[in-house]
């Protein structure tokens, strides 16, 4: 998409409350062991509107593929979902990404917070 198509952008998202343990530093962090988070995930699409429809990409599409996502992250251990063995911010950004980039070609961004701790990662697509 060039810079003159990058009219709009829209921003949808989720809250997902997961557990994860992040053990590549076991003996400096206490992240090494198993605790909780509530995240929010935020996928930004831009675009041009269409005209006859009048937007970018239609809120129920995104609302649909972000339930998806939902389903496959809530109330779960994310080191056993498939591609987030390692579940930073990083690697959840990527791993939804991966899955919405097809379905939205426009995908721009996708954000992962931990607003309880004042944390987030934003992965430009």
């Amino acid at each position: 998409m060039s810079e003159e198509d990058k009219a709009m952008r829209i921003v949808k998202s989720m809250n997902f409350d997961a557990a994860h343990f992040l053990d590549h530093d076991p003996e400096a962090r206490p992240y090494a062991r198993l605790h909780g988070h509530s995240f929010t995930m935020e996928v930004v699409i831009e675009g041009e509107p269409d005209p006859e429809a009048g937007w970018v990409v239609d809120f129920g599409d995104v609302g649909e593929a972000l339930q998806e996502l939902h389903e496959a992250l809530d109330h779960r251990l994310l080191n056993e979902v498939e591609g987030l063995e390692r579940p930073t911010l990083e690697n959840i950004c990527r791993w939804a990404a991966e899955k919405l980039k097809t379905r939205f070609p426009g995908l721009a961004e996708v954000r992962v917070s931990r607003p309880s701790i004042g944390e987030s990662c934003v992965f430009t697509v």
